[in-house]
């Protein structure tokens, strides 16, 4: 019977490792960008939604309260006293009046008045900041959307690799191939074989990763993918595999991983 293994890689390409006593998480707010672009999709959005809420409501608590100390609130129905913005009533105002600022929607029922350079100067800032928030936020959703997960679900493998002669030379071969009309441009393929060793110093190495010769020496790891290739590696002498018996190789805990890369021809 096949006994269960658990995997490095899963077959939908997912790496099953998890990072455990990390000490030094304030590296991953260093690098902010990355970190919101790793996060799962219902965490982004809420971070997207945040980031403009938490804003509208500061500039608007910030509008109310330059209100607030001029003593707009207190002369609404005083047709002569000029406000530092036209029909700011309250806090609820003052926050629609931020959106309005920030999003470039335009002015209509409240416009701010010349007759306040704090006014003009939170204008300002809140345009400039406005535009940070809006650039980091956009990219950050556009280069969550535009990575590449779902293209590889039209990416298809062999079920099984097989060891076989070919030429009069053993090989270990599978199949790759791309389902799409757009074909990847520029695609290259390599393996890696995932197995623990010790070495002759006794130093016990999990998980060691060994490059498996699929052409590299002759340019044949370079694909042209429009049909349905057969990628081979020659077991000779330079091969992990070389010693390695049928009985030993079905005994055997290892894992090989194939990695496919290239830029998608419709979206680069």
């Amino acid at each position: 019977a096949t006994r269960k293994r658990q995997r490095y890689v899963e077959k939908d390409g997912k790496c099953n490792v998890q990072h455990g006593n990390v000490r030094e998480t304030y590296r991953y707010l260093t690098d902010i960008f990355t970190t919101l672009v790793d996060l799962k999709w219902r965490f982004s959005l809420l971070v997207f939604i945040l980031a403009y809420a938490i804003t509208w409501l500061f500039f608007g608590l910030i509008w109310w309260f330059i209100a607030y100390c001029r003593g707009d609130l207190d002369h609404l129905e005083d047709h002569a006293w000029t406000p530092c913005v036209n029909n700011l009533n309250g806090f609820v105002s003052a926050f629609l009046f931020s959106i309005e600022t920030e999003t470039t929607i335009g002015y209509g029922h409240r416009v701010i008045t010349d007759k306040c350079p704090e006014g003009i100067v939170l204008l300002l800032l809140q345009a400039i900041l406005g535009s940070m928030v809006n650039a980091f936020m956009v990219g950050c959703m556009f280069v969550k959307i535009s990575q590449p997960n779902k293209r590889a679900e039209t990416l298809v493998f062999s079920s099984h690799a097989v060891v076989s002669l070919r030429d009069d030379r053993l090989c270990l071969m599978f199949r790759v191939g791309d389902l799409r009309d757009s074909h990847i441009v520029e695609a290259s393929i390599r393996a890696k074989l995932i197995k623990s060793k010790q070495t002759q110093e006794g130093e016990f190495i999990p998980l060691d990763q060994t490059d498996l010769s699929v052409g590299f020496e002759t340019g044949d790891d370079r694909l042209f993918l429009v049909s349905p290739l057969i990628i081979s590696h020659e077991i000779d002498e330079r091969s992990p595999f070389w010693d390695v018996s049928r009985q030993q190789l079905e005994k055997d805990d290892f894992e090989i991983v194939v990695i496919l890369e290239g830029m998608v021809e419709a979206t680069g």
